[in-house]
């Protein structure tokens, strides 16, 4: 399964959501609206993905899963506990893209010997160039 087919997958049912007074400014908003809101997921128990996918994201976002294998984003920038929701769901995409991206392997290549040709007499000039700049006897 590719990364792709990976975000396209529902993840909703395995999140858990909790809500809580976030801190900060915002005056009375803050002391009496809960807008922090905290998703979790259980990378360990999770059904929707590999075993390799499930080591994938433990190695790359070990800082931010729990002891009981819980992936735990948090927003508290936005003044509704909706829009910190979206903000949550959308983090959990990009960490999840970017724990499951793997890059492609390097090639090694060899240069041609018109590379190595041009390479040297690239540097034979330069070198004549910083030569010429030394001091002028008459």
């Amino acid at each position: 399964m590719n990364l792709s087919e990976i975000l396209q997958q529902d993840f909703s049912p395995e999140w858990q959501f909790q809500a809580s007074r976030s801190g900060g400014a915002g005056g009375q908003n803050v002391n009496k609206v809960s807008t922090k809101v905290e998703l979790r997921f259980n990378v360990v128990n999770s059904a929707l993905l590999d075993e390799t996918q499930k080591g994938l994201i433990q190695s790359k976002l070990k800082n931010q899963i729990n002891n009981e294998g819980e992936l735990i984003i948090v927003s508290q920038e936005e003044r509704t506990q909706l829009r910190n929701k979206q903000v949550v769901i959308r983090k959990f995409g990009e960490l999840l893209k970017k724990a499951l991206f793997v890059p492609k392997k390097r090639l090694k290549v060899k240069p041609t010997a018109s590379m190595i040709a041009k390479r040297l007499d690239n540097k034979k000039k330069h070198s004549e160039k910083k030569s010429n700049r030394g001091k002028v006897s008459f």
